[in-house]
């Protein structure tokens, strides 16, 4: 008699289209109980990579790092930032010199007449550095969304979490990602449970999540400086234009009274004038405009990372908090 035919045990596939990157046991299931489960021997799927998924690895060409968490590469942004304005310039450098009267050309004379550039020059480079940061980070904020999905804790209700079972949920946290301190949600989980063994109470879990979520705020807060910096001196910038261009107006207007006294030449020079005030205008409307537009995007990414973040927070308290059942230290009340 033949003995009946073995059937492979297949690997679950990977829902977040993961990559194979070593052969190595990973628990992909917890029991209940206190008894962790026997980890299967299979290769590794790694969910979310962040060394090839992060938009700056993967676009930066090798040559730029990524930033930490949603933070952004300030020399890859500035020169991304640098390339767009200077498209941005050329084209109304074309409106311009378009003749008189011609569609747009009004717009391209507030951006690059003689006077004005000096000061809306800056100010644009400033104001898509500022864009290209907000952009970028939506990107970020998604792929550390993703991680929210993951479940990287077991979601049933009968699950304990404590010493024993602590081991084998982060053997599966790290094997869900290629590095757990690039991802928000999950480097808290890593930092809480692997000082599990030297914790005496609930509340010291507490604490330690607390206080990451804390440094977590800070860090995403921190992120945004460059972007209130661009806020801060975009209309500076355009307060500047509006000196030089009062200034040029003056001075013309008192060139033209001492060259002569004819009225119809006085005419004639008091069109210098006109432009000098134009400058000072000009200049000064494109610096609000800009800060006015980089502080809407700038709140609308930063409201999303705030929402993330709270997001996060329900979930330590949700899948690890109210799952822990930690034994009490030797001379700790709790």
């Amino acid at each position: 008699m033949e003995p009946a035919p073995t059937t492979p045990i297949p690997i679950p596939p990977n829902p977040s289209g993961g990559r194979l990157l070593s052969k190595r046991p990973a628990a992909t299931q917890m029991p209940a109980g206190n008894a962790p489960a026997a980890a299967p021997a299979k290769p590794t799927v790694v969910s979310l990579s962040w060394k090839d998924e992060d938009f700056e690895n993967r676009w930066g060409f090798g040559l730029f790092r990524g930033g930490r968490f949603t933070a952004v590469n300030k020399i890859f942004t500035f020169l991304i930032a640098a390339v767009v304005s200077g498209a941005f310039l050329w084209l109304m450098t074309f409106l311009y010199n378009r003749p008189e009267g011609a569609p747009f050309r009004r717009i391209g004379e507030m951006f690059v007449r003689p006077g004005n550039i000096y000061a809306t020059g800056p100010a644009t480079l400033f104001f898509f550095w500022g864009v290209v940061v907000s952009l970028i980070k939506i990107p970020k904020l998604r792929l550390q969304r993703r991680a929210l999905d993951m479940a990287a804790v077991p979601q049933h209700r009968e699950f304990v979490l404590n010493e024993d079972t602590a081991k084998t949920v982060l053997d599966r946290v790290r094997s869900l990602v290629d590095d757990t301190r690039q991802f928000i949600l999950l480097n808290r989980i890593d930092r809480a449970l692997s000082n599990l063994h030297n914790i005496g109470g609930v509340s010291d879990v507490s604490t330690i999540l607390k206080a990451q979520s804390e440094n977590d705020e800070n860090q995403v807060a921190s992120s945004y400086a460059i972007i209130h910096a661009m806020i801060w001196a975009i209309p500076v910038l355009g307060f500047v234009g509006t000196v030089l261009g009062l200034s040029m107006a003056i001075q013309k207007f008192t060139g033209a009274l001492v060259a002569t006294t004819d009225v119809n030449q006085i005419k004639d020079h008091l069109k210098e004038v006109t432009a000098g005030l134009s400058t000072a205008f000009e200049a000064t409307l494109v610096g609000l405009t800009f800060a006015l537009l980089l502080h809407l995007l700038s709140d609308f990414v930063q409201q999303k990372e705030t929402d993330f973040l709270d997001e996060c927070n329900d979930y330590c308290h949700a899948h690890v908090v109210s799952k822990l059942r930690v034994r009490p230290k030797e001379g700790n009340g709790g």
